[in-house]
């Protein structure tokens, strides 16, 4: 006999900025637990007692009609607030206590317990790379424009609907990174060459490939009953653009199983780049 499905657990996301890192951390533990659902619900920019108290009625009120302790990952600095939200009735997990309390007996000084202090504006040339990589790479996206090519940390390459876009976007958001995007279509599989505008280029291309089928399913959702999504103009695409890669010896990895994170991390060790965001 089948053993019942786990019920699903109210996971809450405490903090005094955007949440983005306990967020971040909560699903990297999380996932370890498979077999588990969970439902997660963020709560940022807790920067008062009164809105810790909040919080805290918030979680007690998920205790009470669910009859579970909430799972809490909170990233509070200000201990008045992270006293009053610890009050309430959930398994309390406190990043901040776990890791900068060490860190503060280890070099023998007190952090800056500042409130959002990760996500602010206090390194601003960071803040400007940042920008200016995302305009470069809406700006570049698809190649839609050629000129300014040589200010590209990374192009990637591949065919339509391979996962370039979001990758150029995630790296230039989170890292700095000027990333370019170029498809290659049929033409140039036709003849046999990178298109032109990427011959100059060629130390900063980096490759994205996929599985037909799961290409297929993705262009389909898209443009459903073309040709364009069809497995068989599929196959043929990732085969010609897989061969070309290789001739050009073009660096590469298959997209069908990775995460954003996981393409960009493999782009950013492959092309030697530094991490240049937070």
């Amino acid at each position: 006999m089948a053993a019942a499905p786990l019920p699903e657990r109210t996971v809450f996301i405490v903090s005094d900025g955007t949440g983005i890192t306990a967020e971040t951390f909560s699903n990297s533990v999380l996932s370890q637990f498979d077999t588990a659902r969970f439902r997660q619900i963020r709560i940022p920019f807790i920067d008062s007692v009164d809105k810790a108290a909040a919080a805290a009625a918030r979680i007690d009120q998920s205790f009470a009609s669910e009859g579970t302790r909430p799972i809490v990952f909170s990233t509070l600095v200000n201990p008045e607030m992270n006293t009053r939200v610890r009050q309430a009735n959930g398994l309390f997990l406190d990043l901040f206590q776990t890791f900068v309390e060490p860190i503060e007996q280890e070099l023998g000084l007190r952090s800056s317990h500042s409130i959002g202090r990760s996500h602010t504006m206090s390194n601003v040339e960071n803040y400007k790379n940042r920008i200016e990589a995302i305009n470069f790479s809406l700006a570049h996206d698809d190649g839609q424009l050629v000129r300014g090519l040589e200010r590209a940390d990374v192009i990637l390459v591949g065919v339509s609907r391979c996962g370039k876009t979001p990758t150029s976007l995630y790296l230039a958001m989170q890292y700095a990174v000027k990333a370019a995007n170029y498809p290659l279509i049929p033409d140039d599989f036709e003849r046999g060459a990178l298109p032109s505008g990427l011959l100059a280029f060629r130390s900063k291309l980096f490759g994205l490939s996929i599985q037909p089928e799961r290409l297929a399913e993705v262009r389909h959702e898209r443009r459903p009953d073309s040709k364009y999504a069809t497995l068989a103009q599929c196959r043929y695409e990732v085969a010609e653009a897989e061969r070309m890669m290789r001739v050009e010896g073009i660096r590469s990895l298959s997209t069908t199983t990775k995460s954003i994170e996981e393409i960009a991390t493999t782009v950013l060790q492959e092309i030697g780049l530094d991490r240049r965001g937070y």
